[in-house]
């Protein structure tokens, strides 16, 4: 018989269809709609400063120069700014005409949005759960902080705010989850997977492979206790065969009722959503909350 259980809902950098994403403004507008918890993405500044951004560098189609002109291109890459220089630029609106803003028609706009600290947004939602996805890139390692370095930074912020508690870690770089786990078995931790990263397990798992090819097993052997799929690789089985292998199902990126919905049916644990809002409201009417 099926479960069921409540399940975990997620604002995907927020609320990333509502309202800019990765930005204090962005959680606490969606904090107000009754999100409890969050994904967001960090990166590493020039200075040593754990900051949130998706991108290796600044997304010319959210990001305005400290002028207010939009940029014209790929901006600086946040590990060469200081977080003095970054502070400068301005993420609260989206470029017109941009597939930002085609993808996202409803998503509100503000101006002197800055890109916060994760001690910041730590600080500000002390009740709020978190995964914190760590922004370590092998394919490119000079774009990004060192797995290492970035992993340390960010346990040293979470013990400094107390959040041990309300935090999960994650990255499809496993280098992260595993440097955490020698020295901090009590943090918990998702691991990512996308068909390109299970396709170059070699560089992103720095193993041959999926074990027997599934990449549940592969999670498995890290130790969990998460695996976080792409939602459109998952199937009813994958779910069924990760739960037997004691694992927890935390899907993303599911914006559409019905994918939730299919979701929910086929057990999965948690899902990552740009429309949180939506999400709540599908599994409250579902009694999955």
């Amino acid at each position: 018989m099926r479960s069921e259980k409540p399940i975990d809902i997620q604002g995907h950098r927020g609320a990333r269809a509502l309202f800019p994403d990765n930005t204090l403004q962005g959680f606490q507008a969606a904090a107000a709609l009754g999100v409890t918890a969050f994904e967001l993405d960090v990166g590493m500044t020039a200075d040593g400063i754990v900051v949130l951004s998706h991108d290796v560098a600044l997304n010319p189609d959210i990001t305005r120069d400290p002028d207010g002109a939009w940029l014209t291109g790929p901006g600086p890459a946040i590990r060469t700014l200081t977080l003095a220089e970054l502070s400068r630029y301005d993420v609260g609106r989206v470029r017109p005409g941009s597939p930002v803003a085609a993808l996202y028609p409803d998503r509100a706009s503000y101006d002197g949005v800055g890109i916060p600290t994760l001690a910041a947004v730590l600080a500000a939602l002390p009740t709020a759960r978190f995964t914190i996805e760590a922004k370590s890139d092998p394919v490119h390692p000079g774009c990004t902080a060192p797995a290492p370095a970035l992993a340390d930074a960010i346990v040293a912020i979470i013990d400094a705010a107390g959040a041990g508690g309300r935090v999960i870690v994650e990255s499809f770089d496993w280098r992260v989850q595993r440097h955490i786990r020698k020295s901090r078995p009590d943090i918990e931790l998702a691991w990512l997977t996308r068909a390109a990263t299970i396709r170059d397990a070699a560089i992103w798992w720095d193993i041959a492979g999926p074990m027997d090819g599934s990449v549940a097993a592969a999670v498995a052997a890290e130790g969990g206790p998460i695996w976080a799929p792409d939602h459109t690789t998952l199937t009813e089985v994958r779910i069924s065969d990760a739960h037997a292998l004691g694992l927890r199902v935390l899907a993303w990126t599911v914006n559409r009722p019905a994918d939730m919905v299919r979701l929910a049916a086929w057990g999965v644990d948690g899902m990552i959503s740009d429309r949180p809002d939506v999400a709540l409201r599908e599994m409250s009417r579902l009694g999955r909350i």
